[in-house]
């Protein structure tokens, strides 16, 4: 039985549960949903809403659990509790690979090991012993007394002498320690550099952290534990790292980690205030580095004001400001010639093997100069960069812009499958307002897609807790979104009303960049509407940025403006220009757009022969692209010229017969997952689930779970 709370049961077992806590509880749980459960009944309500760390030792949160396994432990003889407890502290938190080579330096018979795989509890093999879960090795190790724990540890030590294997060594030396030792602390700090020059910041974290606790002098510990949040933090266990750096007085550190999962504003201020204080140190990059950060929770606010505050500080200084505050606070000035150039420069800056956040930069650069090639070249760099690496924590914060450029690019339902691993990512690594960013995103991919239920519901997390946390980005991205969906279906007032609304919210509500990328559609709304008064203004700013920046979409998109508001043959040379700059640019949808529109108004002036042409090629697309409103639309459109539409292609591959949320759906159900397993595992409600299984079935004429394996068999083998 899955005892795991869901998203429609949290309200009563656990009220204020957020997805990125329910996320890591899981994990923290070793997947066991009962001890989920149990441990999120033990949470404060902080704690529960993500705003305090998840606790230190959550295992002392599931006594019921433990208890049971506990006593499957102590039933069993001494000497086979001994040898698991050597194979336990073989293998966490400290992986060393040690155990076979400490049985056989002493001496120790392995024979008692058949008791405890007769009780199901353990079993050996050529690599070492195999527990039957992880609850059972915390048991093993936690029923242990102390000396036997430090006899294990002891025994570790000895036999890890190998070239690489001083890390493991000291872990198991400082173990092993009676009680605060100088010498010892040296030693895991010694070996915390190692761990960090192989790429291992886990065992880094883990090192430094274990050197904190056996250093004597307190005022030595500090700067041991930020260095262990540190580590901590790359290597993607964001709780860990919100907990020790609580212990230290590092507002750099603390203002990074605000920054991914707390107020925006609030990171800012602490990031800055890091940024003058790091100024006079032996290392200049560090407050440099510190005013990249401060400038992405500049970006994330939205908020001009502390753009222009954070580039006076960098020209007080004398620090170079990072290219994107530069340009941001250029473009938001309405310097676009300034703007343009410090992004160039920015976007040039992508070649392979760099620094994973210096590429992050470059993509941010290349979305805003409307070249989204480059920027998913820069992007997809940056992840591989952060993986190699050992930067588990940046990967997710790659994959929240390679989203936007990989649909703009053509492929939209990889982005989508990307943007959705990339959730969990983000969630399991404790950056949840990147998790918000991303359910934004994935907001607006189904709004494309004219998955209606999943827009709003994805939409409505994200604004929820983007007010909550000061953060423009997600919050404008997402009524971005609805507003689009509203387009797309024909209700012009409505995305009128929205896009009119993200023009005029302030910092942590909207976003002047976003506000850029929708005018497009906020001129068609307009228009639609009759309000031509607010759309001619919308375009004025855009077309001046369009010419600037010389973006072949971005050209093409001002031109369709302009078509939008002219009238007769002067609207048809502009949509003829907006297709040819679409020849030049990357943003297919888009030219579906344009052609959709363009086929529309040549229907309307009795040129039925290219206004059929333009539709068909537009229906095309939509269909390519699984947008079913837009695609409703052009048929729509060819009816009225007396067309009897296609309808939607019957395709041989699943793939273009589902979105690609409901073909992720289809296979977990297919694999047997309930909709409860589902839900948790795509963040979305189990209400959600049930409406795309019922839309899967439709889409493939089928009414059953088994149907459902038989088709995916027949078409996936």
């Amino acid at each position: 039985m899955n005892a795991w709370p869901s998203p429609d049961t949290a309200s009563a077992a656990v009220p204020t549960l957020s997805e990125g806590v329910r996320v890591r509880l899981l994990h923290a749980a070793h997947g066991d949903p009962r001890a989920a459960a149990e441990l999120a009944a033990a949470l404060t309500r902080r704690q529960l809403t993500g705003l305090d760390p998840l606790p230190a030792e959550p295992l002392a949160l599931a006594p019921a659990l433990l208890r049971t396994h506990r006593r499957d432990v102590r039933a069993l003889p001494a000497d086979t509790r001994f040898l698991l407890l050597l194979a336990a502290a073989d293998q966490y938190p400290v992986p060393t690979h040690a155990y076979a080579r400490a049985v056989t330096a002493a001496r120790l018979d392995t024979q008692p090991l058949d008791t405890a795989e007769a009780a199901g509890l353990a079993h050996a093999t050529t690599q070492g012993i195999v527990f039957r879960d992880a609850w059972t090795r915390i048991a093993v190790y936690e029923s242990a007394s102390m000396a036997d724990r430090r006899e294990a540890h002891r025994l570790l030590a000895a036999v890890l002498s190998g070239e690489g294997e001083r890390p493991g060594r000291s872990w198991h030396r400082a173990a092993a320690a009676l009680g605060p030792s100088r010498r010892l602390a040296a030693e895991l700090r010694l070996a915390a550099r190692v761990a960090r020059a192989i790429g291992d910041p886990t065992l880094a974290s883990a090192l430094a952290e274990r050197a904190a606790g056996l250093t004597p002098e307190p005022a030595e510990r500090a700067p041991l534990l930020a260095q262990a949040a540190a580590e901590a933090w790359q290597s993607g266990d964001g709780d860990r790292a919100r907990r020790l750096v609580a212990a230290t007085d590092d507002d750099a550190l603390g203002g990074l980690l605000a920054l991914r999962a707390g107020n925006a504003a609030e990171a800012f201020d602490a990031l800055l205030t890091a940024t003058v204080r790091h100024v006079g140190d032996h290392t200049s990059d560090r407050a440099a580095h510190l005013l990249a950060r401060a400038t992405e929770a500049a970006i994330y606010t939205g908020d001009l004001r502390r753009c222009r505050e954070a580039a006076a500080v960098a020209d007080g200084l004398g620090i170079l400001p990072p290219s994107t505050l530069g340009a941001l606070a250029a473009a938001f000035e309405g310097r676009y010639d300034d703007a343009r150039d410090v992004l160039e420069a920015a976007a040039g800056r992508c070649g392979p093997g760099g620094d994973p956040t210096q590429l992050i930069h470059s993509g941010i650069a290349a979305l805003l100069l409307g070249d989204h090639t480059r920027a998913f070249t820069a992007t997809a760099r940056a992840a591989a960069s952060a993986r190699a690496r050992g930067e588990t924590v940046t990967v997710p914060q790659a994959m929240e812009f390679r989203a936007y450029a990989e649909f703009w690019t053509g492929r939209p339902k990889a982005a989508e499958a990307a943007a959705v691993d990339a959730l969990r990512q983000a969630y399991a690594t404790g950056q949840d307002n990147g998790a918000c960013h991303l359910q934004a995103a994935l907001a607006m991919f189904a709004a494309l897609t004219g998955d209606q239920e999943v827009c709003r519901e994805r939409a409505e997390s994200a604004r929820l807790y983007a007010l909550e946390r000061g953060l423009g980005l997600p919050a404008a991205l997402a009524m971005f979104a609805l507003a689009f969906l509203d387009l797309s279906t024909g209700r012009y007032a409505a995305s009128a009303a929205r896009l009119r609304a993200l023009a005029g919210f302030g910092p942590g509500h909207g976003h002047r960049a976003i506000r850029h990328i929708a005018t497009p559609h906020y001129v068609e709304a307009a228009v639609r509407t009759g309000d031509t008064r607010v759309a001619v203004a919308a375009h004025a700013d855009y077309d001046r940025w369009a010419r600037t920046v010389r973006s072949a979409d971005d050209l093409a998109l001002s031109a369709r403006c302009r078509a939008l508001l002219a009238t007769g043959e002067e609207a048809v040379e502009h949509y003829r220009a907006a297709l040819d700059l679409h020849a030049s640019g990357t943003r297919d949808f888009e030219r579906a757009r344009t052609e959709l529109l363009f086929g529309s108004a040549l229907r309307r002036l009795r040129n039925r022969t290219e206004a059929r042409d333009r539709l068909h090629s537009a229906l095309e697309a939509f269909d390519h692209f699984g947008s079913p409103h837009c695609a409703s639309q052009a048929r729509a459109e060819l009816r009225a010229l007396g067309e009897r539409a296609a309808p939607a292609p019957a395709a041989e591959t699943l793939e273009n017969r589902l979105t690609a949320q409901q073909l992720m759906i289809a296979r977990m159900a297919a694999d047997g997952a309930t909709n409860r397993e589902i839900a948790a595992r795509l963040l979305l409600s189990p209400r959600t689930i049930d409406h795309h299984l019922r839309g899967v079935f439709s889409r493939l004429g089928i009414r059953s779970r088994i149907e459902l394996v038989r088709l995916l068999g027949e078409t996936e083998t």
